[in-house]
């Protein structure tokens, strides 16, 4: 008799290396070599320009648990209506370097982005930023704002200041916690904080993405980046500075959203007050000068995923504007 074997979701789904070499993404992938920190880097990126192109540039930038790939849908609408797009991985994401020390900032991470817009040519542009894109976004157009002719924040982190009432977390316990995650973890958290208990094809293939490397070898690697972004997050608010913005800024918030980095170790009391996106999204826009909010109802952290629609439509109105 041939034994019954039972298989984990995670022990189906294909490992990945820590740098997505085993990955394709939807378009071809390019690197610019950086010197950081007495390192020297490779920064990925995919940099698509369409043949009705129609003289603008805008850069997506990812969020904390993804990467570039997770804009496909986004860049074929875009390019569709003549946009040059440019969607880097940040160093620590995606298919860009894993360093094994690197003291991470919102400021090296714009000043890597410069980089790359210098190297690609590119003067001027729209920066689209999500979740903690949207605090590098927010640093990139205080930092460049003459490269910054529109600035467009979707669903960003930061919009709060959790370090006033999250206990602080030390870089070693981030990293032990990542170091357990998989992709029973990661749907559960998505699930939760995203999808509102919901789940479908679309959601399933970004957290397999994230889950795929949780099984390669040298994964603490990864764990250990990823600590150390989280204590960049935790530690280097925008919300003070929102006020200095000085490009038309379009922000579009999914209401359902309850995202706060730290949330899980707030006090109860905190915990009903944190991420409060219908609250934020509404506050922040009063703080942004020239700014203009869109509401996306029953949508939580990911608009461009869950609500694809409501999420494209008003921002191809604002860049032609």
């Amino acid at each position: 008799m041939i034994p019954f074997l039972c298989f984990s979701q995670q022990e189906k789904i294909k490992a990945l290396d820590i740098n997505l070499t085993n990955y394709e993404y939807p378009f071809p992938v390019q690197f610019l070599e950086l010197s950081n920190q007495r390192q020297l880097l490779k920064m990925a990126y995919m940099d698509i320009k369409p043949d009705n192109y129609n003289n603008k540039n805008i850069v997506l930038l990812h969020g904390k648990n993804f990467n570039g790939a997770y804009w496909e849908t986004t860049i074929k609408a875009l390019t569709k209506e003549g946009f040059h797009v440019i969607v880097p991985d940040q160093i620590g994401f995606g298919k860009s370097t894993k360093p094994e020390n690197y003291q991470y900032s919102f400021q090296q991470f714009a000043q890597n982005t410069k980089k790359l817009l210098d190297h690609l040519g590119i003067e001027k542009t729209t920066i689209l930023g999500h979740s903690m894109g949207g605090m590098l976004a927010t640093r990139f157009a205080l930092m460049y704002p003459e490269t910054t002719q529109k600035l467009v924040l979707e669903n960003p982190i930061g919009l709060e200041d959790w370090k006033l009432v999250v206990p602080y977390q030390t870089i070693d316990s981030w990293y032990e916690s990542e170091l357990k995650q998989n992709y029973e973890a990661i749907k559960k958290y998505q699930m939760a904080n995203y999808y509102d208990g919901k789940w479908n094809a679309d959601f399933q293939k970004w957290a397999e993405l994230s889950a795929g490397w949780t099984s390669a070898p040298n994964y603490d690697r990864v764990a250990w980046n990823s600590a150390l972004m989280y204590d960049m997050i935790f530690t280097q608010p925008v919300v003070y500075e929102f006020k200095n913005i000085k490009s038309p800024t379009l922000l579009i918030i999914g209401t359902r959203d309850k995202t706060a980095v730290g949330k899980q170790f707030a006090s109860e009391e905190a915990k009903k007050t944190l991420g409060n996106y219908a609250e934020l999204g509404k506050k922040t826009q009063k703080t942004i000068p020239n700014s203009k909010l869109v509401e996306v109802p029953n949508t939580g952290h990911l608009p461009h995923i869950e609500s694809f629609d409501q999420f494209i439509k008003p921002l191809i109105v604002f860049l032609k504007q």
